[in-house]
């Protein structure tokens, strides 16, 4: 079996593995819980398809070889639109992963946010401008997904550390959106630093890509097709420290009493005392 075929045979599977993930979605409801996620789905399992039409056609030169360039513009539109998507889809597995605490979960999103921006700055202030005219397209859309990739593993990391604390099972979907995105988010830095701008459909880092996603499709089957457990409500004491974070963060922006504060006449032991004086019995 030649390298191209294999290939073929990969991409095949990875359509497929899409189309049953997307009806598995939506058959269960699921998109009402994550609208992001239906979104990224929809859009994947849409431009798939045109995607190949287009690069069967650049090798086979129809339509006097435009395929091309209209495969260029629309998989990097694709490519920006699935990465501005993936913050969505973040947000939304933060959301589900801390409703438990409604406090901690408002507050930590506008936080999340704030990062989110931060890495887009940060991001955006690394493109050269060496690249004149459409080959800027390729840079900013990599700028982009690469401050993806980092807030994606970072959401990973807070749910593997925070899972017992939110009463959060690793077979919650929730999780395993999340585990995916880190498992591709790992794959693109570790072959980034071995990968060329000159490669090919049929290089071997092409099919350690390939295979990541595929392992990742697989995985996100299984979740959507296997019962969710429910989750188990999350006891914690009084007097905890992340109870009290939430009553203060559910506390913040509201508007409550007001009361008036007038400033004391004299020091209040001295007025306590003659209180006391006053209400003891004379003899």
């Amino acid at each position: 079996m030649s390298s191209q075929t294999a290939m073929s045979m990969m991409s095949v599977a990875e359509f497929a593995l899409w189309a049953v993930l997307c009806f598995l979605f939506w058959s269960k409801g699921l998109y009402r819980r994550f609208p992001a996620m239906g979104a990224y789905l929809a859009l994947h399992i849409a431009s798939m398809p045109v995607l190949l039409f287009f690069l069967y056609g650049q090798s086979q030169h129809w339509f006097h070889d435009i395929c091309f360039p209209i495969y260029f513009y629309l998989y990097w539109a694709v490519y920006i639109a699935s990465a501005v998507f993936l913050y969505f889809v973040c947000i939304e597995v933060f959301r589900s992963a801390l409703s438990a605490f409604p406090g901690l979960m408002k507050f930590g999103i506008v936080i999340f946010r704030w990062v989110v921006l931060a890495s887009i700055i940060v991001s955006f202030s690394t493109i050269t401008l060496s690249h004149k005219g459409v080959m800027l397209i390729p840079d900013i859309a990599f700028r982009l997904m690469h401050s993806v990739s980092i807030v994606e593993l970072c959401l990973l990391g807070f749910l593997c550390m925070s899972m017992e604390t939110l009463r959060l099972p690793a077979r919650d979907l929730a999780f395993g959106i999340s585990l995916g995105f880190g498992l591709m988010s790992s794959s693109d830095f570790i072959l980034a630093s071995f990968w060329s701008r000159k490669t090919s459909l049929t290089d071997p880092l092409q099919f350690v890509y390939e295979s990541a996603i595929l392992v990742t499709l697989g995985m996100w089957v299984a979740y959507c097709a296997l019962p969710e457990p429910a989750r188990q409500p999350v006891m914690v004491p009084a007097n905890s420290l992340i109870f009290r974070w939430n009553e203060i963060a559910t506390a913040l922006g509201h508007t409550g009493t007001q009361v008036a504060v007038q400033p004391s006449g004299g020091f209040f032991l001295t007025e306590a005392e003659n209180a006391v004086e006053e209400a003891s019995p004379r003899t």
